[in-house]
């Protein structure tokens, strides 16, 4: 018996040595901050920004005809706003709607670099009008924000870019590598005319960059427990999109004598068979550096669950949403209250984990939900994106950047579950990453999308200085 005692002590023992070992193993990712040149931002990038979101450039679905009244005034209002932008570059206008600035560097042999951001913004549900602050296409500025559909998403870092092409041209500034700004006009509806576009143009002219910049990163307010300083979320890749249909048909018949299994019993049962048997969460790139960079900067305890993933990874990983996620979105069958329909819809929506394919949830939704059930993809569909590098030279770049505007703010890689023109991008580009500093936290998250859409003046100034200095450095 003491043997077994002795035996058991002995494996406690070697395990808590183990996870005390790797604990003190994982050290800060966190490059120190080098001293930067204050920029006075005029007042006027508020007026400017207001300006942009009084023109509605909403995407409605993806067989929408775009407003062209609403974007070609944004062009001509972007014409007007930056003078010195549209003398000094070249400008192609890609599919009509989308534009592609280029600012010529004085290296050649250099790759270039592409900031990207989108001019379309979605829908304002017509309800909630009134719960807004101001009208949503106002552009109205109050002593602390600007307000309006895009000033988040994503009108917010197209006008910061042009910002701060115009100040460093009237600095007399030149890149030594060239710059790409590429503003898709259809992201919200996945970017297939737009960004889809300006990327298959890149690889026709041959043009490959270093770094390709776009949203779908922010700097991360109270939002992550343990760490009290602002967490700046890179992400080095994006999630699969895929919607499948599941249709189930029947012969229908009265609601008075209905069968065993009838047409919406079997739908609904497929949903429900589906959202119990959920995709399993996966410790895979990029997630894994997450676990590294922020588990360095929790406490002891929190940080020895990150340290240990072999024995803790499983509720960090729902934590992260780590996984293939699940989402019936659209539901229809049924004419009558006395009719049991003949045809009966659902759609369910997939989130696809790197690792996974369009074609592995598929698999999965056949294996997992009845045979009378017909499955059928509808709408955009597209993979998970390559996970681009975090030891590169762009990406080191980016985070000293970060590091030195927001000193306090801790750099940490990682995985969007929604989707980005960014994922265009990866033939293109050596690496694609998804960052501008928009602060979020409990409170504005809903706004993305949402209403009472705003930004800080002061979060709006940060963004133009950032992207001022990350050209800068570059240089």
């Amino acid at each position: 018996m003491k043997k077994i005692i002795y035996f058991v002590l002995a494996i406690l023992i070697i395990m808590a040595g183990i996870l005390l070992f790797n604990t003190l193993m994982l050290s800060s990712k966190q490059v120190a901050a080098e001293p930067l040149e204050k920029i006075e931002i005029s007042d006027a990038v508020f007026d400017n920004l207001s300006g942009a979101i009084q023109f509605p450039t909403v995407s409605y679905s993806e067989d929408a005809i775009p407003d062209s009244t609403a974007f070609f005034g944004f062009h001509r209002y972007l014409e007007k706003t930056f003078p010195l932008l549209h003398e000094k570059l070249s400008l192609e206008k890609i599919n009509e709607y989308s534009l592609l600035y280029k600012w010529e560097g004085k290296d050649p042999s250099k790759k270039a670099i592409i900031f990207m951001s989108h001019q379309d913004v979605v829908p304002v549900d017509q309800p909630t009008i009134e719960a807004w602050e101001a009208g949503p296409f106002e552009g109205k500025v109050t002593d602390t924000h600007i307000i309006g559909r895009g000033t988040l998403d994503d009108k917010g870092t197209l006008m910061a870019v042009m910002e701060t092409v115009e100040r460093l041209l009237g600095e007399s500034f030149t890149p030594s590598q060239t710059i790409y700004l590429a503003f898709g006009h259809d992201e919200e509806v996945g970017g297939a005319n737009g960004a889809a576009k300006i990327a298959a143009y890149f690889k026709e002219k041959g043009i490959q960059a270093s770094l390709t910049l776009d949203e779908g990163g922010f700097l991360a307010e109270s939002m992550v427990p343990g760490i009290e300083q602002d967490v700046a979320m890179v992400n080095l890749a994006e999630k699969g999109f895929a919607s499948f249909r599941l249709i189930v048909e029947t012969n229908g018949g009265h609601s008075s004598s209905p069968p065993r299994e009838n047409t919406i019993g079997i739908l609904a049962q497929a949903i429900v068979d589906l959202e119990n048997n959920q995709r399993p969460y996966k410790l895979v790139e990029p997630i894994n550096y997450q676990f590294e960079y922020m588990g360095a900067e929790l406490p002891f305890f929190k940080k020895m669950a990150f340290a240990n993933p072999w024995l803790f990874k499983g509720r960090i990983l729902e934590g992260l949403n780590a996984h293939t996620t699940t989402a019936p979105t659209i539901i229809s069958g049924g004419v009558k209250n006395n009719v049991i329909p003949t045809v009966a819809e659902a759609t369910m929506n997939f989130r696809i984990l790197p690792g996974e394919t369009i074609e592995s949830v598929r698999q999965h939704i056949e294996n997992t939900v009845s045979d009378k059930v017909r499955v059928e993809t509808v709408g955009f569909l597209t993979n998970p994106s390559r996970v681009s590098k975090i030891d590169s030279k762009a990406f080191k770049s980016l985070e000293k950047t970060i590091r030195s505007v927001f000193p306090e703010a801790v750099v940490v890689p990682g995985l969007v579950g929604g989707g980005t023109d960014a994922r265009y991008f990866y033939d293109v580009s050596e690496d694609v990453y998804r960052f501008y500093p928009i602060r979020l936290g409990p409170d504005s998250w809903s706004r993305f999308h949402g209403i009472d859409e705003k930004i800080s003046k002061e979060n709006y100034k940060e963004i133009i200085e950032f992207t001022y200095h990350l050209i800068k450095e570059f240089d």
